[in-house]
C-alpha cells in the first residue's frame, strides 16, 4: 500500500509541476484559465474555484490538463492580450505557453537529480576509495554460467564467499573474488548474497570456459563492482545532475526512437517493454530499498519521460498542438474550431487507448 501512495505521490506532484508551467505562463500573458485538472475526464471531485479558475481532480489517473479559455476557438474573438482568450495571444505567447509544462518537467529532473546526489544514491568507487557503506554489487552475469545456473541476477550483492571444504573466506573485493574463485576450479563455494533485503544462500563450482578471454582460467561467470551511497554538496550535485539530466534524455529518447521503429517495422513485442502506472509499484518498490536518493532519480527519470512523451507530435498533447500552432503560423490563420476539437478528440482517444493497453499488460505481467 505504501508503494502505491507512493507510485501516486510522484506522478500526481509530476502532473502538477508540468500543469503549473502552462497555468503561470498562461496567467502572465493574461490568458484566462479555465480549469486546472489533475488526471482526465470525467470529473470526480471539484477543489474548489480561486480566480475564476476551478480546480478538479479526474478519474483517468494517466495525467492532467490545464484548460485555456478559447483553446479550442470557442468564444468572442477580440484579438489582444485583455480578451483572455488563448488564441487571441500572439503566437510567440501561445508557444511559450505550450512549451511551458515540459520545461517545468525538464528543471524538475535536474532539481531530483540533484536532491538525489545531496542524499546519496548508488554509484560505482574504486576499491581503495571504498568507505566503511561500501557494497559488493553483482554487476553482470553470463549466460549459462555456473552463477547463471545458482540464480544469481545483476544487482545482487555479496555479503561473503567461503571454500567449503577449506573454509576459507575471500575479501569482498572484484580483485580479491576473482583471485579467490580461479584458485578453486571445480570447488564448491557457498555464495551468501542479498537480493531486495533478503539474504540467500547459493553453491558454485567455478569452471574453465566461462570467461571467453580467459578461458583458461575457473570462473563463475560475473562481473562485480563496488558501489557507495556518497552524498554531494549542493554546488557538486548542482553541477552533476545537469550531466545526469542530459543523459536521461539522451536514454530515454534512444529507447522511444527504438519503439517507434519496432511499431513501424510490425513488431508489436516492443511495446512489452513499455509500463504504466501500474508496472511502476513494482519498479518504485525496488528503487525504495535503496534510500530516497534512488526514488529522487527515478522520479527525475519520469520527469523526463513526460518530456519527451508530451514533446511527441499527438494531438492533444503538447507536441501535436505545437505543430498545429505552426501550421496556423505558417497559413496566417487559426484551424476552424471543428478541426481542432477533432484532432483533440483523436488525441484525448488515442492516449485512453495506449493507457488501457499498457495498464493491461501491467496487470497481465503481474498475474504471470
Amino acid at each position: 500500500m505504501t508503494t502505491i501512495l507512493l507510485v501516486v505521490g510522484i506522478l500526481v506532484f509530476l502532473i502538477i509541476v508540468h500543469e503549473l508551467g502552462h497555468f503561470a505562463v498562461a496567467k502572465f500573458f493574461k490568458v484566462k484559465v479555465e480549469e486546472f485538472g489533475v488526471g482526465y475526464p470525467p470529473r470526480a471531485l471539484l477543489l474548489g474555484t480561486w480566480g475564476g479558475t476551478k480546480y478538479t481532480l479526474n478519474w483517468l489517473p494517466f495525467g492532467g490538463f490545464v484548460r485555456l479559455y478559447g483553446e479550442q476557438g470557442e468564444g468572442e474573438t477580440r484579438p489582444g492580450r485583455t480578451s483572455g482568450k488563448f488564441t487571441d495571444a500572439p503566437r510567440f505567447a501561445q508557444a511559450l505557453i505550450l512549451v511551458a509544462g515540459v520545461a517545468m518537467n525538464a528543471l524538475a529532473a535536474w532539481f531530483l537529480f540533484t536532491g538525489a546526489l545531496m542524499m546519496g544514491v548508488p554509484q560505482v568507487v574504486e576499491p581503495h576509495l571504498a568507505g566503511e557503506n561500501a557494497r559488493l554489487i553483482v554487476s553482470q552475469v553470463l549466460p549459462s554460467s555456473p552463477a547463471a545456473g545458482a540464480g544469481l541476477i545483476a544487482g545482487d550483492e555479496i555479503i561473503g564467499l567461503r571454500d567449503v571444504e577449506s573454509g576459507a573466506e575471500a575479501a569482498l573485493t572484484p580483485d580479491s573474488v576473482t583471485a579467490f574463485v580461479s584458485e578453486r576450479g571445480g570447488r564448491q563455494i557457498e555464495l551468501t548474497y542479498e537480493r531486495g533485503g533478503r539474504s540467500a544462500v547459493a553453491y558454485v563450482y567455478p569452471a574453465h570456459s566461462v570467461v571467453q578471454s580467459a578461458a583458461e582460467r575457473p570462473a563463475i561467470g560475473v562481473g562485480l563492482v563496488i558501489m557507495e551511497h556518497t552524498p554531494l554538496p549542493f554546488a557538486q550535485a548542482l553541477r552533476e545532475a545537469g550531466g545526469r539530466t542530459i543523459y536521461a534524455f539522451e536514454l530515454v529518447g534512444r529507447g522511444l526512437s527504438e519503439i517507434g521503429r519496432g511499431i513501424v517495422g510490425g513488431n508489436r513485442n516492443v511495446l512489452d517493454e513499455v509500463v504504466g502506472p501500474v508496472g511502476l509499484v513494482g519498479i518504485v518498490g525496488d528503487a525504495s530499498k535503496h534510500g530516497i536518493g534512488s526514488i529522487l532519480s527515478l522520479a527525475a527519470f519520469i520527469s523526463v519521460n513526460l518530456v519527451i512523451i508530451n514533446l511527441l507530435p499527438i494531438p492533444a498533447l503538447d507536441g501535436g498542438r505545437l505543430v498545429l500552432l505552426g501550421v496556423e503560423s505558417a497559413m496566417r490563420r487559426s484551424a476552424p474550431r471543428t478541426v481542432a476539437q477533432l484532432l483533440n478528440a483523436l488525441g484525448v482517444a488515442f492516449i485512453i487507448v495506449l493507457m488501457v493497453t499498457v495498464t493491461y499488460q501491467d496487470i497481465a505481467r503481474l498475474l504471470s
